[in-house]
């Protein structure tokens, strides 16, 4: 006996099979020929502009695992300069972050407001 035999469900073997009749149906592979070709979200696939900005930088990062990789380094590396300057120079850094502060601020109403208008 082969092993393809051996694991056979209905217990026949290869002879009874081609001297018998029809193939038995396979489950798995009547399931998968029902499927369109274009795979299982076909028209339901969410286009890139569709995403949110963190499922954005999940797909880039998973596209490109080394980038995402350099750029964590990059900006481990930059936060600690941050924490360097504050610690050098404590009265500019807090004026610095001030500035950075407001400036995040405006750009997150301008999101927003850009958002409301358009949708």
């Amino acid at each position: 006996m082969t092993d393809d035999a051996e694991s056979r469900v209905d217990g026949g073997t290869d002879t009874d099979r081609t001297a018998g009749g029809a193939d038995p149906v396979d489950p798995d592979t009547s399931a998968a020929d029902s499927q369109d070709s274009a795979g299982e979200f076909a028209d339901d696939a969410p286009s890139f502009g569709d995403l949110t900005l963190p499922q954005r930088v999940f797909v880039a990062a998973a596209q490109n695992p080394t980038r995402g990789v350099m750029v964590v380094g990059l900006l481990a590396f930059g936060f600690s300069f941050y924490i360097a300057f504050w610690l050098v120079f404590p009265r500019v850094a807090a004026f610095m972050s001030a500035i950075g502060a407001i400036l995040i601020a405006i750009v997150a109403l301008v999101y927003l407001i850009s958002d409301r208008v358009s949708g």
